[in-house]
């Protein structure tokens, strides 16, 4: 298992597949490199696909102390600095489009392409999920509650015709201190005043269904990112990546070959 160090010592578990320019694909809060396994594929055949366990997650060191998106964009770089890579495309969905983007906003030099899947830029001007919402994965019947967030991931037709695995559901095998942690991390997310600063050629997608990151965030993002893109994906819910894989893989690769094709090639 390779392992790249972050700045503070912490080993940091990546995977690499496929060839071609690099492409770094984030995942969401509390979960692992696994999340892409359903969609991975899509992508290897053109690009050489990086991921990572963030801290607290999968093979990766799990310290007790604070978590940020901006120190998880910190690790993202240790790890593209493991591999040698200079500049890569970056791929976030829910908190991973967090990390992007303060990876896109302090790491300009780095990023070829972004693509900000169901994510925000939190903070005060960004879109909370409702009490109810809160409420429901809040409840003490575990089972109840993985029930509720797999009805925020997916549409019910699509939950009674995959019975899982799943695998946006969160690392089980996070100590219950580290989910906290990335907990608190998401929620303390706020790149409002650095967004502006975004280069790099960006796509925003969002399910038009998504309650768990409310789809208004989108264009949110869209608006505030110099010369953004926004796709909405009709009917989807938070794990559009996977449930519309066929909508949204197409459509995110014809957005980085057309950034590769227009010059912003990706060493």
């Amino acid at each position: 298992m390779p392992y790249a160090t972050a700045s503070d010592g912490v080993k940091l578990s990546y995977q690499v597949r496929g060839d071609g320019p690099p492409l770094v694909l984030l995942q969401g809060q509390a979960n692992d490199h696994h999340w892409w396994d359903p969609v991975r594929a899509d992508f290897e055949g053109a690009y050489r696909t990086i991921t990572f366990d963030y801290r607290g997650t999968g093979d990766s060191d799990k310290p007790d102390e604070p978590y940020t998106t901006r120190g998880f964009a910190d690790d993202v770089v240790a790890v593209l600095d493991e591999l040698g890579v200079r500049r890569a495309h970056v791929y976030g969905t829910s908190m991973g489009g967090r990390v992007a983007q303060w990876l896109a906003a302090d790491q300009a030099g780095r990023v070829g392409a972004l693509v900000l899947g169901c994510s925000s830029p939190g903070g005060a001007h960004g879109f909370e999920r409702s009490d109810e919402v809160r409420r429901s994965l809040a409840q003490p019947d575990r089972a109840a509650a993985t029930r509720a967030l797999l009805e925020l991931m997916y549409t019910p037709a699509w939950l009674a015709a995959h019975p899982g695995p799943y695998h946006t559901v969160g690392d089980p095998r996070m100590p219950a201190y580290a989910r906290r942690r990335h907990l608190a991390a998401s929620a303390g997310h706020d790149s409002w005043a650095a967004l502006p600063a975004v280069t790099a050629p960006t796509l925003v997608v969002h399910g038009t269904d998504d309650v768990f990151n409310p789809a208004a965030n989108a264009p949110l993002l869209a608006e505030r990112i110099p010369g953004a893109s926004l796709r909405m994906i009709d009917g989807a819910r938070h794990a559009y990546f996977e449930e519309f894989r066929e909508v949204a893989s197409p459509l995110v690769l014809e957005f980085l070959a057309g950034v590769s094709s227009s010059g912003a090639r990706v060493p």
